[in-house]
């Protein structure tokens, strides 16, 4: 992901990662039955399972480039550029949702307001905003703004449940994506079914995305690419788990004239993690052009292989990673659609790119302090190639324009964070992280040479 517009997950090691079990994991073989229980039989009733309530989130980060980069704002009618840029937001979530009438079809609905209030409105600071701070043209920061986050209508069958409007979705090629001040969400029509005991189904169709840091709704573009958008996103898959010890899942989406894309994703767990326990954790896509092939010509294959070992209060992970295709790795910008192990500051997403990971985590519960826990990595990616990019076919030749440059780049990514969430009290379920994160790129690596502190506190809290 472009360095601006990513998530910065120094506290994630990798999309899957050693957790700690209480007992060794049980490899037998799970049936598919039909689901135990019936969740529209137990609707109590549109008021009766009414809920009201939210979070609020304060969002610092602080940049510098360094290595000669910088960021540009105006100033006067005059371009000025320097090394730092700083945001700071509130973003507050106020949601309310109803509980499903009784009946066959249960009705619910569901409406959350977003608001975010500028803390810096330095436009020195913001360096025009991008997607941190929202900003108007003139590069001076919306001191405070609000939108309807969410607001849809669901029917719910059984366990299937349908949703239409402004809603939330989860897969691995469109996911909602929640590291600013506020998430962003998905306006269109979806549906989740649980009918089996260990499979589930969803599908889904939407025409916009509701970004994270802007007012309005906007059709979807690709986090890499020239800016081309299109208004139909189609995607479907299951979740699937066979055994106890493994959960897998597969999705398949038609981004309308940019591509279709294919996702599996794998996680198994063996042992006890009070003496040793290992995590297997499997990641690949495949994206082809299609339609009238707005982002040219696409062919690429690539995956994101991770091992964790844990015991007791200690995890460490190696995560390997490759990109096999003359372009970038590329998925839609506003979603988390990149399940790949190394996937941190930078997504170590270039063309031919090879990358790894190795990262260490401490749960400081073992040692009496639950909801204390730190960690550290380092990652590193080479032979990054686009000298082989050709771009043809559609409306742009060159959709990755620039990419031909990049001749054997590599570079390198370090991160530490500490995160603290509180276990009781009235401020149960607060969390604090701070990360920082150094990346460091060659002359033509597209990421550069950045460093970030990010600090984020957020607070949940109940109305009704």
């Amino acid at each position: 992901m472009k360095l601006s517009n990513k998530a910065l997950l120094a506290l994630a090691i990798s999309s899957i990662t050693a957790t700690a079990y209480a007992e060794p994991a049980s490899q037998d073989f799970v049936p598919t039955t039909l689901a135990s229980t019936n969740a529209q039989s137990e609707a109590n009733g549109f008021i009766e399972d009414f809920s009201l309530g939210g979070q609020t989130r304060n969002w610092y980060s602080n940049e510098q480039k360094y290595r000669g980069g910088t960021f540009s704002y105006q100033k006067h009618g005059q371009t000025v550029t320097d090394r730092r840029r700083e945001n700071w937001v509130q973003g507050t979530i106020v949601n309310a949702t109803s509980g499903f009438t009784q009946g066959t079809v249960g009705v619910s609905t569901e409406v959350a307001v977003y608001n975010a209030l500028v803390l810096d409105r330095s436009r020195r600071d913001i360096k025009g905003g991008s997607n941190r701070t929202l900003a108007d043209s003139n590069g001076d920061a919306v001191d405070q703004w609000s939108k309807l986050g969410l607001a849809n209508v669901k029917f719910r069958v059984s366990n299937t449940t349908l949703t239409a409007g402004r809603q939330n979705f989860s897969s691995g090629i469109v996911d909602t994506i929640g590291n600013r001040a506020l998430p962003s969400s998905f306006q269109g029509v979806s549906i989740d079914s649980q009918e089996f005991s260990n499979l589930s189904f969803q599908g889904g169709i939407f025409d916009r995305v509701s970004p994270r840091s802007e007012q309005s709704l906007s059709k979807f573009r690709t986090e890499y690419g020239n800016g081309a958008e299109t208004d139909k996103v189609y995607t479907a898959g299951l979740n699937y788990q066979p055994f106890k010890s493994l959960k897998t899942s597969f999705f398949g989406a038609n981004v309308k004239d940019f591509w279709n894309q294919y996702y599996f994703g794998a996680a198994h767990q063996l042992g006890d993690s009070q003496e040793l326990a290992l995590t297997t954790g499997f990641n690949y896509y495949k994206t082809v052009d299609e339609g009238k092939k707005l982002m040219g010509e696409i062919d690429n294959d690539t995956f994101s292989l991770s091992l964790g070992l844990a015991h007791q209060a200690h995890s460490l992970t190696f995560s390997y990673q490759a990109v096999n295709g003359n372009e970038y790795f590329d998925y839609l910008h506003e979603t988390n659609g990149i399940y790949l192990a190394n996937s941190l500051t930078s997504d170590f997403n270039g063309p031919n790119e090879k990358s790894f990971q190795v990262a260490y985590a401490i749960n400081m519960a073992e040692y009496g302090v639950p909801g204390l826990k730190f960690n550290i990595y380092s990652a590193r990616g080479w032979g990054i190639d686009g000298t082989h990019y050709t771009g043809n076919g559609g409306r742009a030749k060159f959709a990755y324009d620039g990419i031909q440059s990049q001749d054997d780049e590599k570079h390198q990514e370090y991160g530490v964070g500490v995160g603290y969430a509180v276990q009781g009290g009235p401020l149960k379920e607060t969390a604090i992280r701070a990360t920082y994160v150094e990346h460091r790129g060659s002359a033509n690596q597209s990421d550069g040479s950045i460093k970030e502190l990010r600090v984020v506190t957020t607070i949940p809290f109940n109305i009704l």
